[in-house]
């Protein structure tokens, strides 16, 4: 059996972010850790679909993976029409196959824990299914597929994004599906059509009334979608619990920093190698230090994740936020912020996360406004952004990769990527008629 591993998506969600697959947890990229979960679960034999965007970094990963793991085979997949959506990443993988080879189809977006992956496959050992899909009930509605079933498990209807208060059930679909007859399954997505970005779904639900059996199996554990910027703060917090699960408390502080005696330590955390941390610093936990990190003195990282070689500048305070890697402040306030790679904030400049009737913040996702159920959200931002000094951010900001933006403003619109932002700042210049000024000794005097 062969794990088809989607990555191609170019992640339109989630922007001004890059690739969801190479945001980096705990040192490691999102695709490497669903890598190494999938073979926890024993599968070796991958075929990772890439785009044209990202397939250079998704070969080099794969050339260190097939290092690391000598017993497995990693094979690339180039999916050409991105617009095919799922369909098109399936359908890419068809000459990586043998005649109806079974395969896993997981979606890199789908953030579940190793024993997902053994549910299903044991369930298909148990079974006389064509296929199998991987279901979790929710309490509240989420925007993707939903599964019917009857009192067997069988999915008798599969409906896309039906729209909150017209779920079929409380089941939605898991893109965890193991698939044994493969020629019905390649066949129907040849033959099905649709207009709309469901044509998988669809051609599964085809299938099912046509008389294929498709159970749903399932899952209890944890999941999570990064359907949008903010569900990456959920997706942070769980690995990095699971790395620390990993590490012994005496391998959570690398021996390889330099931490001065007057740096306060609260909580869980976990500071990679060549970490310097300077007087009078607080780590508060659940915080992640990355490689080559720097805190100066008197700065405050609370539960937040860094990258490697940040530097969180003198006075500084970075709340629950994630840091790429290569992110410079002095003097800032970074608070409930996705901050992408190489960004440097001017001393002075602070992301503000609260609005004043302190309600949730709604982003602009693809022209829509969308809730993010959070009432703390900063900024959003790609790759390779100057920010001068003195700059201020309003909640639920996105600021696009390869910006700047000037001194002294207040951002309260999304910068679009390759942007230049100044603004004009106007001076009204008087005489000034008091022309002898108090010294400050005589000042100084009265405060005695």
């Amino acid at each position: 059996m062969k794990v088809i591993l989607l990555a191609a998506g170019r992640s339109q969600r989630v922007k001004p972010i890059e690739d969801k697959n190479f945001l980096r947890f705990c040192g490691k990229y999102l695709i490497e850790h669903q890598i190494e979960a999938i073979l926890k679960a024993g599968f070796k034999e991958f075929i990772v679909v890439a785009g044209k965007h990202n397939l250079l970094a998704i070969k080099n990963l794969l050339s260190i993976l097939k290092k690391q793991h000598k017993n497995s085979a990693f094979a690339v997949a180039l999916q050409k029409n991105l617009d095919q959506g799922m369909t098109g990443a399936v359908l890419a993988a068809k000459s990586k196959l043998k005649a109806n080879e079974s395969i896993m189809i997981i979606s890199t977006n789908d953030v579940v824990d190793s024993k997902a992956y053994q549910i299903i496959l044991e369930a298909s050992r148990n079974n006389n299914f064509d296929s199998y899909l991987l279901g979790k009930k929710v309490s509240s509605y989420f925007p993707g597929g939903y599964l019917k079933t009857n009192s067997k498990g069988e999915i008798t209807q599969i409906i896309e994004k039906p729209g909150a208060g017209k779920e079929p059930s409380n089941l939605i679909n898991l893109v965890v599906h193991l698939h044994k007859n493969t020629k019905a399954l390649y066949s129907y997505l040849k033959n099905t059509k649709s207009s709309r970005d469901d044509h998988y779904e669809v051609a599964l639900d085809q299938m099912i009334k046509d008389g294929i059996k498709i159970k749903a199996i399932p899952y209890d554990g944890y999941w999570q979608a990064i359907k949008y910027p903010w569900h990456i703060f959920e997706v942070a917090a769980y690995f990095f619990q699971k790395t620390l699960d990993q590490l012994s408390p005496k391998k959570r502080l690398s021996s390889n920093t330099k931490i001065a005696k007057s740096v306060t330590i609260k909580g869980e955390v976990i500071i990679e190698d060549g970490v310097r941390i300077f007087e009078n610093a607080t780590i508060v936990g659940p915080a992640y230090l990355g490689k080559d990190s720097v805190v100066a003195t008197n700065a405050l990282v609370r539960e937040s994740y860094l990258g490697k070689n940040c530097v969180i500048g003198y006075n500084t305070e970075v709340a629950r936020s994630f840091l790429g890697d290569e992110v410079w402040t002095h003097s800032n306030y970074i608070g409930d912020s996705l901050i992408g790679n190489n960004v440097s904030f001017g001393a002075g400049s602070i992301t503000g996360n609260l609005r004043f009737d302190e309600g949730n913040i709604a982003v602009e996702i693809k022209g829509e406004k969308i809730n993010s159920q959070k009432n703390k959200l900063g900024i959003i931002t790609g790759n390779n952004i100057r920010v001068g000094v003195n700059t201020s951010f309003m909640p639920g900001i996105k600021i696009g990769s390869n910006s700047l933006i000037g001194a002294g403003l207040t951002i309260n619109q999304n910068i679009p990527e390759n942007s230049f932002v100044s603004g004009k700042i106007s001076l009204d210049i008087k005489e000034n008629r008091k022309k002898k000024l108090a010294s400050r000794q005589v000042l100084h005097s009265k405060l005695k």
